[in-house]
């Protein structure tokens, strides 16, 4: 085994375990804002899967797209997130945990059936280099337009929600007393507080 090919193979194990590790940090940390930052960890060794793959346009979308989406789940976790509240006892927790831990099981099992039976070519395709771009283009706008074009809506709606909801929050309730306020009381106009009284005078 070449030099090259121990370092791809050392990367690839290195980053194999940081998805891992990352993934199982995400699924059971409680604090919502350190599995935004370990997501943001995973979507990094993705985005260096595609980078021992050859494929630096879409590593590069995927810092853009994906890390950049980090920022909008903090947003939405420190929006919809009220600490002040009391946790409350879930009806049917239990019963919630073992179906989704069903399912999970069974995308797992799955997974691995296709690994196991799918006959793998190896070595892969030779990398096409530049022309990768153009292909991505040509695919997103053609034969995946449809797809891309309801993503692009869904995170709109989102977007959307999220405003509509802190808006609503101010609304409704003071974030300093908790009491109630309304929008007159928001925009009611204030003095500036640095100005020199004397010298107005």
């Amino acid at each position: 085994m070449t030099i090259a090919a121990s370092t791809e193979l050392i990367c690839f194990l290195i980053l194999s375990v940081v998805i891992i590790a990352g993934g199982i940090g995400i699924v059971f940390l409680e604090n919502i804002v350190y599995s935004a930052f370990l997501l943001g960890g995973v979507f990094m060794a993705i985005a260096g899967l595609y980078l021992l793959l050859n494929a630096s346009f879409v590593a590069a979308a995927q810092i853009l797209v994906y890390v950049g989406a980090v920022n909008v789940l903090i947003l939405f976790a420190i929006m919809l997130v009220n600490k002040r509240e009391d946790p409350k006892p879930i009806k049917g927790l239990q019963l919630r945990k073992i179906i989704s831990a069903g399912v999970c099981a069974g995308l797992l099992a799955l997974l691995i059936r296709v690994d196991l039976t799918t006959p793998w070519s190896l070595p892969g395709p030779t990398s096409i280099g530049e022309l990768a771009t153009e292909r991505i283009g040509e695919h997103l706008f053609t034969d995946y337009l449809l797809p891309f074009e309801l993503a692009s809506v869904l995170l709109l709606m989102a977007m959307i929600g999220a405003i509509v909801l802190a808006r609503r929050d101010v609304l409704i309730t003071d974030v300093g007393t908790g009491k109630e306020v309304n929008q007159g009381l928001i925009e009611k106009a204030t003095s500036p507080l640095l100005i020199d009284k004397n010298s107005s005078s």
